[in-house]
């Protein structure tokens, strides 16, 4: 008897993953951990896998997606860093001097 093919995890995962980003409101955020547990995924690695795939144009709002520590988590190379912050910033969302976010104001959703 043959086993069924495993479907590929991010072929179920990351759409579940996109609903969730889409559902922060404009000037909040949620860490990459907390979007993790709210759909299953196995850890936060996975979300960021899954916002460094999206497509340009996308409409998921991927910079609402931050740290454990409410920073902005480095790219490989471009401005990554700097146009997050910029969209953080146009939603309201302010940035302490050590360049972090207070989760306590900003956390979508509350814990």
């Amino acid at each position: 008897m043959k086993k069924p093919k495993n479907p590929d995890p991010a072929s179920s995962l990351y759409p579940r993953i996109y609903s969730a980003v889409r559902r922060i409101p404009a000037g909040k955020v949620s860490t990459y951990g907390r979007i993790a547990k709210l759909v299953g995924a196995p850890g936060p690695r996975v979300v960021g896998y899954a916002m460094a795939a999206l497509h340009p144009g996308s409409n998921v709002p991927w910079q609402r997606v931050v740290n454990h520590k409410g920073e902005i988590s480095l790219r490989r190379g471009g401005d990554g860093e700097l146009r997050q912050r910029r969209l953080l910033e146009a939603e309201g969302v302010q940035f302490s001097l050590r360049g972090r976010i207070n989760l306590k104001v900003y956390a979508w959703p509350k814990a």
